[in-house]
């Protein structure tokens, strides 16, 4: 399933979602890169996630794995990411493990077949799933080429009488919501219905023109899991400024103060996991 160019050398998507192929860099390169962990952020560039650090999941055949986050001492505690490479027809007939935990599917390459509560549905680049706990699913790639996803898991944190609801869509067919005062430069794409406090997640796509800036440090209680899907920025984590490009994840804990300024020369793009919706539990 590798694909042994160096991923520097690689093409962008067609689809405007740049997916991990792997392979192995060459003895010639220079060891320094970008990663970085911190007390308040982690960073994990692209060229980090080779064939090397994947793993394989029990619960699915013919399927590796990039975990790119996972709850740890000093970090972000409330969710996974993790990026699954499914081999056309692999996939899985039971892929969570614990009946109480809640997903997000979203697919940048290839085709899936989805069943969920009985519903049949094909996934293509920019589809998604909300996958509420404790409801029946399988995933299976179709066609001649490897699927690649994004999979986040949060143990949901039920509200009584609000059950959250299967959703089912593409980014493509979602109208954008622009930040106040940005002429449309800032804009955010919401999967997740951001009114309704059912869902204690939210997962969105955040879309940068060059640039385009958050023009303060935020600085609030979410936790974040950020995959860059397309083009570069500088971010300002914490003290620190961060070059960013497409392939990129960032993970910041809870009051990480957090900016950035998009590069261009095309569009900053990005898929933000955040916690919501829910009393501070002492």
């Amino acid at each position: 399933m590798a694909d042994q160019r160096d991923e520097s050398e690689r093409p962008a998507a067609p689809t405007g979602y740049y997916a991990p192929h792997g392979g192995h860099p060459p003895q010639t390169d220079l060891l320094t890169d970008r990663a970085r962990v911190t007390e308040a952020y982690t960073v994990i560039p692209r060229g980090v996630l080779r064939d090397i650090v994947t793993t394989v999941l029990p619960e699915w055949r013919d399927t590796r794995a990039w975990v790119l986050h996972r709850p740890v001492a000093g970090g972000a505690v409330t969710f996974s990411q993790t990026i699954l490479e499914i081999a056309p027809g692999g996939g899985s007939d039971a892929p969570e493990p614990q009946p109480e935990v809640e997903g997000m599917l979203f697919v940048m390459e290839g085709e899936l077949d989805l069943t969920l509560d009985g519903a049949a549905h094909r996934l293509g680049p920019g589809g998604y799933a909300f996958v509420p706990p404790a409801a029946a699913w399988t995933l299976q790639a179709v066609g001649d080429e490897p699927a690649r996803l994004h999979w986040l898991r949060k143990r949901h944190q039920p509200l009584a009488g609000r059950p959250p609801q299967a959703v089912v869509g593409r980014e493509q067919d979602i109208e954008p919501s622009s930040m106040p005062g940005t002429d449309g430069r800032w804009r955010t794409t919401r999967l997740l219905d951001p009114k309704d406090v059912a869902y204690d997640m939210h997962v969105n796509i955040v879309t940068f023109e060059p640039g385009a800036v958050i023009p303060f440090s935020e600085t609030h209680e979410m936790e974040h899991g950020l995959y860059v899907l397309q083009g570069k920025a500088v971010y300002r984590l914490n003290e620190d400024w961060v070059e960013v490009q497409e392939g990129d994840f960032l993970s910041l804990r809870a009051f990480c103060p957090q900016a950035c300024y998009a590069g261009g020369p095309g569009p900053f793009r990005y898929l933000l996991y955040k916690d919501v919706n829910r009393q501070v539990m002492l």
